[in-house]
């Protein structure tokens, strides 16, 4: 039952941030901004070709080889392992959802549909979608799972 859990999450990100992205690219031209909250959050449409800051770029084929590798490997460890805590289960599911989402978008399109724009006291961090979100909360909260939990268990 726990590991259903996992799936669960993670179609529900995958669903938002598909139907996100689509909506994104259906209503928005290409480098459009729309305007939030005035020098915090817009909307801003673009097409990430890299990773987070468009590291790597135009490496298509190497992040989708990371994707699959890393699907897997979560795969494995998810089929295996005795999973009992929230914490984990929780993590595992945004984890990935943020993966086959981004994963979806560079198979189908050679890209990554980003809209989050943030600007911080003057600077503009890097723009992201709903699955980078998931991603980075994911990795964030299964390394505190890991550290909390006792060796062996």
């Amino acid at each position: 039952m726990k590991k259903e859990k996992i799936y669960s999450i993670c179609g529900t990100l995958l669903l938002i941030d598909q139907l996100l992205k689509i909506i994104i690219d259906m209503k928005l031209k290409l480098n459009q901004r729309i305007s939030i909250i005035p020098n915090f959050f817009s909307i801003y449409y673009v097409r990430n070709t890299g990773a987070a800051f468009s590291i790597l770029k135009d490496q298509r084929y190497l992040f989708i080889g990371i994707a699959f590798i890393t699907f897997f490997l979560l795969q494995r460890y998810i089929s295996k392992t005795k999973i009992t805590k929230k914490l984990e289960i929780i993590s595992l599911g945004l984890l990935m959802g943020g993966l086959v989402g981004n994963l979806i978008d560079r198979l189908l399109y050679g890209y990554v549909i980003d809209y989050l724009s943030f600007n911080f006291f003057g600077y503009s961090f890097p723009i992201f979608n709903i699955a980078d979100i998931g991603i980075v909360i994911g990795i964030i909260l299964f390394s505190i799972y890991i550290m909390k939990t006792p060796k062996g268990h």
